[in-house]
């Protein structure tokens, strides 16, 4: 009877996933109760609603909550086990025929009441082996979460580089398009110069696209290491504490080590590459802007924190506060309604930066820092040390070197058009096509300045 009830105890600590005693016993919605890292492997790659892997019922989310009162029978079943084999023969004291209660620290080795205070282990750290036991699985449900948590951000990383890859190949077909009508409006004699142009980008693109494919398959030699080491871990976890208690230490330095370097993702980006006299036929069309009208945001959604949310996805650190001071967000108060003008901006350093035009209906909607409707904008902003361009209506990123000082805007209201040129470089960035916007608009420019008084007109 009693040994009846002893097996029946035994198969309710026993995980349907693995088949072992239970290591940090979770529970899901159905009652249902499993490894937390079997179930995390078992639910990976299934998007909601995932399936109990014993009842089949579905779980409209991946919520699994500790087990408190398992754990503890989980631990209690796990001690008698570590007494039962510390008191078998094999591992009695040969000396003083005693069971070895006692963990030496320094040797990892167990020891009796007596052998702990010899001459020889006198000095040296010990620990009763039922807490030590605990201390050890602790210390591997730690690197077992830690790994986990670097496994799902380099998950993260492949699929993003993924993304990057596919982006950047559109990008640079969508650039070279852009360049050849450019050349064909402005310089359409210049084929020898339009075709080196082109070639140019075309070697750049096909330079960084080989690296972000390296870059991704050095993510995957990392996803493998990763879940080897997990696998590792897990079957320690389900080891007898006698076991756990002396093969560890190895196991977490090389745990601990892998975890130290993680591939990260590219920023790639074209160079700006220069387009014969491209500011220089705009001069006799360009006007002096004066942003007199100047507003200040102090809130955290603000243009430049919805655009860095947007560039940086989950990179991006979503923090309660926002960056020490203000943005500044400054128009003119002439309306464009007919011709072309061009106009440079003073970019004066800053970081994050917004320049372009903008309706009168958009600068009257209160919730225009995060509704672009209206807004035709080139947005700079910075994320550590990586910055990213984007230009409104629609939401587009560019990979091209970020602008210097000063970007030219050219705004042609026949054509319902606008473009930005990188002053410096007499480099393209970007032109909407025709018939991108109707009149009037005004000129737009917002900096995040820290709250300084400045001008941005050229």
């Amino acid at each position: 009877m009693e040994s009846d009830m002893s097996q029946a105890f035994q198969e309710e600590l026993t995980c349907f996933i693995c088949l072992s005693c239970l290591t940090e016993p979770v529970t899901i919605s159905c009652g249902h109760s499993f490894c937390r890292a079997c179930l995390q492997l078992s639910w990976e790659d299934t998007p909601p609603p995932v399936h109990c892997p014993m009842c089949r019922e579905p779980c409209q989310q991946k919520e699994m909550r500790t087990n408190v009162v398992l754990k503890k029978l989980v631990s209690i079943a796990r001690q008698a086990s570590l007494m039962k084999d510390l008191s078998s023969e094999e591992h009695k004291c040969g000396t003083h025929k005693e069971t070895k209660r006692i963990l030496c620290v320094e040797s990892r080795i167990f020891l009796c009441q007596l052998c702990s205070n010899s001459h020889e282990h006198r000095s040296h750290r010990h620990c009763p082996t039922e807490a030590a036991a605990e201390h050890q699985m602790e210390r591997v449900l730690k690197q077992m979460a830690s790994l986990w948590e670097k496994i799902q951000e380099n998950q993260e990383n492949i699929e993003a580089e993924n993304r990057t890859r596919t982006l950047w190949m559109d990008y640079v077909t969508l650039r070279k398009e852009m360049i050849k009508t450019e050349y064909r409006e402005l310089h359409p004699f210049l084929c020898k110069e339009e075709e080196k142009h082109v070639k140019c980008m075309r070697k750049e693109g096909q330079r960084i696209l080989e690296k972000l494919r390296k870059s991704e398959a050095m993510m995957m030699q990392k996803s493998k290491e990763l879940r080897d080491m997990y696998q590792e871990l897990m079957a320690m976890s389900q080891e007898p504490y006698v076991v756990l208690l002396q093969g560890l230490d190895d196991m977490v330095r090389r745990s601990e080590s892998m975890q130290l370097s993680m591939p990260q993702g590219m920023q790639p980006e074209l160079s700006a590459l220069p387009l014969t006299g491209l500011t220089e036929m705009f001069k006799h069309i360009q006007v002096h802007i004066f942003f007199e009208n100047t507003t200040t945001f102090h809130y955290k959604m603000n243009l430049f924190n919805v655009f860095r949310k947007f560039s940086f996805g989950h990179h991006h650190k979503d923090t309660t506060v926002d960056t020490v001071g203000c943005y500044l967000a400054s128009w003119g108060s002439l309306n464009f309604i007919f011709g072309k003008y061009y106009w440079e901006v003073d970019l004066q350093d800053s970081a994050d930066w917004a320049v372009g035009v903008c309706k009168d209906s958009w600068l009257r909607n209160t919730n225009q820092m995060i509704d672009y409707e209206g807004a035709f904008l080139l947005v700079c902003v910075k994320e550590g040390n990586h910055y990213s361009l984007l230009t409104t209506c629609p939401v587009f990123r560019h990979y091209i070197e970020r602008p210097l000082g000063h970007v030219g805007v050219l705004l042609d209201c026949e054509d319902g058009c606008l473009s930005f040129l990188n002053v410096a470089k007499s480099s393209l960035i970007y032109k909407y096509p025709s018939g991108t916007f109707q009149n009037p608009v005004q000129p737009f420019f917002s900096s995040g300045h820290n709250g300084r008084t400045f001008n941005p007109a050229h």
